[in-house]
């Protein structure tokens, strides 16, 4: 998702510097949104890694 994130971060600054404002607005709009759900899902892993969820007792 990060990769995503990325990407269209990518794509907002190129849109951008050859002046396609609107195509520049909705690219930064989703690269935002994939990176806060980037966060969201790595701070419950990182919790649960914490509390050691999800690790196998053998």
């Amino acid at each position: 998702m990060l990769k995503w994130a990325l990407i269209f971060a990518v794509i907002a600054v190129i849109a951008g510097a050859l002046g396609f404002s609107g195509i520049a607005a909705g690219a930064a709009t989703i690269a935002r949104f994939l990176f806060f759900i980037f966060l969201v899902i790595a701070v419950i892993f990182f919790v649960l890694m914490l509390l050691g969820v999800g690790a196998v007792a053998v």
